[in-house]
């Protein structure tokens, strides 16, 4: 990496997101520099669904096959480092890394994803992205028709019971303290068979992160085989935010149908800018910000 070398873009966060975008640049011969941790949010993830292709693959798998595909580019490169400033302008921007090396860019695009913020429940981040779940559609299929939890209340845990009915009739709302459901959904609720346990939730007990059950306050316990929940998150890297880039009411970077920021010249793709937190929804996006990143670049007739 040299100092002064002025690359094409730089990409900050080198998972799914990221690579999708180095191989698009990288088939357009953009000089690319992809700058990342190796530390993606779903490393304890054991397999990941709903991706054509790579239906089970460990995430790990999935991206090492990536970054081989994507560096056999010769004008990508990859470093293993962590953005820690980012200044300047379009056509004229500087990224400093925390070895201190800085490299100049015309253009930025974030694929930093978002920090969940684990509840202070024993066992829930030992667990989390392996029983303890987000998205039914990257793992509900595997926890079909099994004693299943949701960590949520409110109209949020109803919502979530609608959706989770269609992959298993067996589940309990968790509202970890008094109950906000609308009396009419209780009621709807408790029809359906569904329990609604309003004591905290004081441990969730696994083995290797599958779980057996859950032991609420007062040391009753209920068994589960999954628990949804929906933990609050941040931008895991700060420096769009610094740029001036702008967040959703959600907390996510604010991108048009483009993958742009408000920021000229800055491009966001990935978790960091969108709730739907699937592979396959990472690697669209990223294919499409790389791809109207170099656009942008493109000389004048």
């Amino acid at each position: 990496m040299e100092d002064q070398e002025v690359l094409d873009a730089v990409i900050v966060g080198g998972s799914y997101a990221g690579l999708a975008a180095a191989m698009s640049l990288g088939r357009a011969r953009r000089n690319v520099l992809i700058l990342d941790s190796g530390l993606p949010c779903n490393r304890q993830t054991p397999h990941s669904h709903n991706f054509l292709t790579q239906d089970g693959s460990t995430p790990a798998a999935i991206a090492a096959q990536a970054l081989a595909q994507v560096l056999a580019y010769p004008t990508v490169q990859l470093c293993r480092e962590v953005a820690v400033a980012a200044t300047g302008a379009d056509n004229d921007f500087r990224v400093t890394t925390a070895s201190g090396a800085t490299v100049r860019a015309r253009k930025l695009l974030f694929a930093t994803g978002v920090h969940d913020q684990m509840p202070a429940i024993p066992g829930f981040a030992e667990s989390w992205g392996i029983s303890v779940i987000h998205c039914p559609y990257c793992h509900g299929y595997e926890y079909r028709d099994q004693p299943t939890g949701i960590l949520l209340n409110g109209d949020m845990a109803v919502e979530q019971v609608r959706l989770l009915l269609n992959w298993t009739p067996t589940l309990t709302v968790f509202t970890n303290g008094p109950s906000t459901i609308q009396p009419e959904h209780r009621q709807r609720l408790s029809e359906r068979g569904i329990a609604v346990e309003e004591a905290p939730v004081e441990q969730i007990v696994h083995q290797s992160g599958y779980l057996t059950h859950v032991v609420l306050a007062g040391g009753r316990q209920v068994a589960l085989r999954a628990l949804y929940a929906r933990p609050a998150f941040t931008q895991h890297c700060l420096l769009p935010q610094e740029l001036g880039c702008t967040l959703t009411e959600q907390g996510h970077l604010a991108v048009d149908t483009l993958q742009k920021t408000n920021v000229p010249g800055v491009y966001a793709a990935g978790d960091a800018t969108t709730p739907i937190r699937t592979v396959s929804v990472a690697v669209a996006a990223g294919t499409l910000a790389g791809a109207m990143l170099s656009r942008e670049m493109l000389d004048a007739l």
